[in-house]
């Protein structure tokens, strides 16, 4: 006889868990930059367009396999039909890709959280960066020298989701109901201080005026549906596995659209908080807000940094802006952590 499959405990406990698997770093440092560099504000007119034509069915559908099947993704298509297990796997195969790195950028958060409390940074960011942190060496020829920093902080990522993942969803659930509530109530505080200091509104110009003429532009629409496919963590097996712990009884549709809208509502209100800061970097170096931003790692590791060492205030209130931006960094970071591995796991458990 089967063994009973884990359920979690309540709809808040799941849909806490998948808000927190959607709304990774990637809400923090990328739809940001995504939307400024593709139109602004008119950039949420593909992005919406992508939201219903594709995120919103996907996600539906991804929670409707697992929910019917009880199956993480290998298992999922199996039912489906035996000859497509196959796609299950790729779809773990690329968790199991993302974990391998996820743990070194956790780390480095750590580092950066740590470096907060005396602004570690403030001498020279890029060098703390990539010197400090990445000991990063001059050319590929050239080994660079072991960074203790990031392997204690990769040792401390994979402890912590070994411990949430070890009790299955039950201990999944308990730490959602803290670790997702505290970068959305970190991030309104970030937000609200980002767009009354001084420069702020040039700073959300950028973000938000709108450029409709890249409308015609197929690049910007591709952008849109990419940043739909990432924001909502489709196509990793990490929501078929999620939804396949629920129970019967489950509203898979509402369950969809709330992890949906409110992945959207952290991802802009990131926006406010990433641009109304750089409108102030700007205007304290006396350059246009397009010569400060930045994308990626780059934008979360060295420029934000860099506009919070020059912030208003003294180091006291450098001190509380950095830890505030890096808490919510590490809290998205390590709910897609244990969210990316659960999706592991489900796949070879099922088997």
């Amino acid at each position: 006889m089967a063994a009973k499959r884990d359920q979690w405990g309540n709809r808040a406990a799941f849909v806490l868990a998948a808000i927190g698997s959607a709304a990774g770093l990637g809400n923090a440092w990328r739809f940001p930059y995504t939307a400024y560099a593709n139109g602004g504000g008119a950039f949420l007119i593909p992005y919406f367009v992508a939201l219903f034509t594709a995120g919103i069915p996907l996600i539906i559908l991804e929670y409707g396999l697992g929910h019917k099947t009880q199956q993480g993704a290998p298992g999922a298509f199996k039912k489906i039909k035996e000859t497509w297990e196959g796609l299950g796997w790729w779809a773990v195969l690329i968790s199991f890709v993302i974990m391998s790195y996820y743990g070194a950028i956790m780390a480095w958060i750590w580092k950066y959280l740590a470096g907060s409390f005396s602004v570690a940074w403030k001498s020279g960011v890029a060098d703390y960066f990539y010197k400090e942190v990445l000991h990063l060496s001059s050319g590929p020829a050239e080994l660079g020298g072991f960074s203790t920093p990031v392997l204690i902080g990769t040792v401390v990522t994979w402890a912590l989701i070994y411990f949430i993942l070890r009790n299955g969803v039950t201990g999944v659930g308990k730490v959602v109901m803290l670790t997702v509530p505290l970068p959305v109530i970190l991030l309104v505080v970030l937000a609200v201080r980002a767009v009354t200091l001084p420069g702020a509104i040039e700073g959300l110009t950028y973000y938000l005026q709108p450029d409709f003429s890249v409308l015609t532009d197929p690049q910007v629409w591709l952008a849109a549906y990419g940043q739909v496919f990432f924001s909502l963590s489709l196509g990793f097996g990490i929501m078929i596995a999620y939804a396949s712990y629920l129970p019967e009884d489950s509203d898979i549709t509402n369950n969809a659209l709330i992890t949906t809208f409110a992945n959207c509502g952290i991802s802009f209100l990131a926006g406010f908080g990433i641009f109304g800061t750089l409108g102030y970097m700007a205007q304290a170096k006396g350059v246009a807000v397009a010569e400060v931003v930045d994308a990626g790692v780059g934008l979360a590791f060295v420029t934000y940094p860099e506009a919070i060492s020059l912030l208003p205030g003294g180091p006291v209130a450098q001190t509380i802006f950095a830890l505030v931006f890096f808490l919510i960094l590490l809290t998205l970071g390590i709910d897609s952590a244990f969210s990316i591995t659960e999706s592991v796991i489900a796949g070879f458990d099922d088997k």
